[in-house]
C-alpha cells in the first residue's frame, strides 16, 4: 500500500508505509535523457567515494564520474527520504530535463536506488565561480573571462524569465550556482528551489528559500517573489566577480564595518561621476 505519491514529469516517485521511496518510469522518457544501472554509477563513482565529490548541497552531494565510454560526468546523489528531498527532486528533474540552453546545466540522465534518485549532469571542469573569486583560483580570471561570465549569465537567466515557455524563478542564484566549463563558459546550476511564476501575474506568495547575502529584500521579508529576485541576485554576483569579494564578507570602513553592498552604495556617487566623465 502506497500512502503518498508525487509525479516528475513522466517518472512517478512512491513512498511506501516503510518509508522507502521508490521510483518508476512512466511511459515516456525524460526528454531524451537516459536511464542508467544504479550498479554502473556506483561504479563510475568508485562506490560513491569522498574523493571524488564535487560540492555537497542540503540533500545530497554531487561526485565526478568516469562512464564506460570514458565520458566524465557528474552524479548528484539525492536523498529523496530527508525532509524537502522529493520537492527538490521533483523540480531539479522537472526542470533540466524540460530547458535546453548553453548557460543552463543540462541534464543527461538518471537511476534510483531505494531512497536515493541519481541525476546525471554535465561535467564542468573548471568546478564552480566561487572558486576563482576568492578560493583557490582566485585571481586567475582576466577581464575579458568576467565579461563573458557576467554576459553568459544574463542570457541563461533572460532564457528563464523571457524565452522558455513560461517564466522560471530560479531563486537561488549565487557564486557556487553557477559553474565553468573548460573554455569558461558559464552555466546556471542546482535548480531545487526553482519556482514557476505564473502568466500575468507581478509576482508569488511563498515563504523564502534562498541563500542570504543573495536575496532581495522584498522576498527575504515578505516572501514576495518574481524574477526581479533572480534579477537583484544577479547583481549581487556581478559585484562579487567585479570585486573578488564575497557579498557576506564585512571589512572595515571608517570607525564601523560594511558588507560588499553596503560598500558599494557608499562610492556610488564616485563611480557614477567616474562613468559620466570616462
Amino acid at each position: 500500500m502506497y500512502d503518498e505519491s508525487c509525479h516528475v514529469g513522466s517518472l512517478k516517485l512512491y513512498t511506501n508505509n516503510n518509508k522507502h521511496p521508490c521510483f518508476a518510469l512512466g511511459p515516456s522518457d525524460l526528454n531524451g535523457a537516459v536511464y542508467y544501472d544504479y550498479k554502473d554509477l556506483r561504479l563510475a563513482t568508485d562506490n560513491f567515494s569522498q574523493a571524488n565529490v564535487l560540492g555537497k548541497g542540503g540533500f545530497g552531494e554531487v561526485f565526478k564520474a568516469i562512464l564506460d565510454d570514458k565520458n566524465i560526468v557528474a552524479v548528484k546523489r539525492i536523498q529523496v527520504q530527508q525532509a524537502g528531498g522529493k520537492e527538490e527532486c521533483e523540480n531539479e528533474v522537472k526542470l533540466i530535463s524540460n530547458i535546453q540552453h548553453r548557460n543552463l546545466l543540462r541534464l543527461l540522465g538518471w537511476s534510483s536506488q531505494g531512497s536515493h534518485l541519481l541525476l546525471v549532469l554535465e561535467y564542468m571542469p573548471n568546478g564552480s565561480l566561487d572558486r576563482f573569486l576568492w578560493g583557490a583560483q582566485r585571481g586567475t580570471l582576466d577581464w575579458n573571462q568576467r565579461y563573458e561570465i557576467i554576459l553568459g549569465i544574463a542570457r541563461g537567466l533572460a532564457h528563464l524569465h523571457d524565452e522558455f515557455h513560461f517564466k522560471i524563478v530560479h531563486r537561488d542564484i549565487k557564486s557556487s550556482n553557477i559553474l565553468l566549463s573548460d573554455d569558461f563558459r558559464p552555466k546556471i546550476a542546482d535548480f531545487g528551489l526553482a519556482r514557476f511564476q505564473p502568466e500575468g501575474e507581478s509576482h508569488v506568495s511563498t515563504r523564502f528559500a534562498g541563500t542570504l547575502g543573495y536575496t532581495a529584500p522584498e522576498y527575504a521579508l515578505q516572501g514576495i517573489l518574481s524574477d526581479k529576485v533572480d534579477t537583484y541576485s544577479f547583481g549581487i554576483v556581478i559585484l562579487e566577480i567585479i570585486s573578488g569579494r564575497r557579498s557576506t564578507e564585512v571589512r572595515p570602513y571608517g570607525s564601523s564595518t560594511c558588507y560588499l553592498l553596503e560598500d558599494v552604495r557608499s562610492h556610488i556617487h564616485t563611480l557614477l561621476l567616474l562613468f559620466v566623465l570616462f
